[in-house]
């Protein structure tokens, strides 16, 4: 049995700008370093860290999440991984293990290429690190349907009654969801009850720039190990489908030393639906490491 685990320590970094709201969990070993996906927070990492008891745990609030700064203007996805290289330096890590799921994989990744000894190894949870073919193409016309979410909600339990009958959400850990309703809603500032703590419009305008992330050329200069978990194919029938993978199927192929993880029975949503997968792949990491 999972033993229960510590309230982890919250404090604002400033980097690159902007404030960043970083949750730390005391523990031992090399520190292990948590990036979110797109429109999600921290404390979605929560279920994740339960199953490495113990261990020492860091998880951001990326720039517009969560508690973090929300700037206006556009989110280029090289700002994350910047985001993260530079809080790195701040906290003065060295030789963590990186976590990145989605956004958070390829921020993850670009950090560890441009702050060399920041990681020592990576977990890339179905990375949004798209075929190097499609960086080249125009971006999609028009607005993101995450534009239009539904921004207030009476309460965090009124959002997960909502939610938890609905896919994708229906196929996550019940205690995942609620980390993500618990901590994902702010005061509203214009009345009574809640708001999104990841604006639509600012969750978006990310997606919106997600082929603007090419970042062969760091991936190419990285030789620390990946493992990369890729959840079920997307195929052009699926190219809309939110749950299936944005992973370049390839992506093993361009590291200098990977090793591809299919999860074709998961969705996108890895670290929602089996924490304890993504858990073990780090301890598989450090494993290799010290060998």
């Amino acid at each position: 049995m999972i033993p229960p685990m510590s309230e982890p320590t919250q404090t604002s970094i400033r980097v690159n700008g902007v404030e960043l709201s970083v949750f730390e969990w005391p523990g031992d070993g090399p520190p292990i370093f948590f990036a979110h996906a797109t429109g999600f927070h921290a404390r979605c990492w929560d279920a994740v860290v339960r199953e490495l008891p113990g261990r020492h745990c860091i998880a951001v609030d990326m720039r517009g999440h969560g508690r973090s700064d929300k700037p206006p203007g556009e989110y280029r996805w090289h700002q994350f991984g910047e985001d993260v290289a530079a809080l790195g330096r701040e906290l003065g890590i060295t030789g963590a293990i990186g976590v990145g799921h989605s956004m958070g994989g390829h921020s993850v990744t670009l950090a560890a290429a441009r702050e060399p000894g920041l990681f020592s190894g990576l977990v890339l949870v179905d990375p949004v690190i798209l075929p190097r073919s499609a960086y080249t193409a125009a971006p999609p016309a028009g607005e993101h349907f995450a534009a239009r979410r539904r921004n207030e909600w009476d309460s965090p339990n009124a959002m997960f009654e909502r939610f938890q009958s609905r896919a994708p959400y229906s196929a996550w850990r019940e205690d995942v969801l609620r980390d993500y309703c618990n901590y994902g809603l702010l005061p509203n500032p214009n009345g009574e009850g809640y708001v999104l703590a990841c604006p639509p419009k600012i969750e978006a305008a990310i997606y919106g720039m997600s082929a603007g992330g090419d970042i062969y050329d760091d991936i190419e200069s990285l030789d620390i190990p990946v493992r990369i978990l890729r959840a079920k194919p997307r195929s052009e029938s699926s190219a809309n489908d939110m749950s299936t993978s944005p992973t370049n199927p390839n992506l093993v192929e361009h590291f200098k030393n990977a090793v591809d993880l299919p999860h074709p029975e998961l969705t996108h949503f890895i670290p929602m639906e089996a924490p304890g997968i993504v858990a073990a792949e780090v301890t598989n990491l450090e494993a290799a490491l010290q060998t």
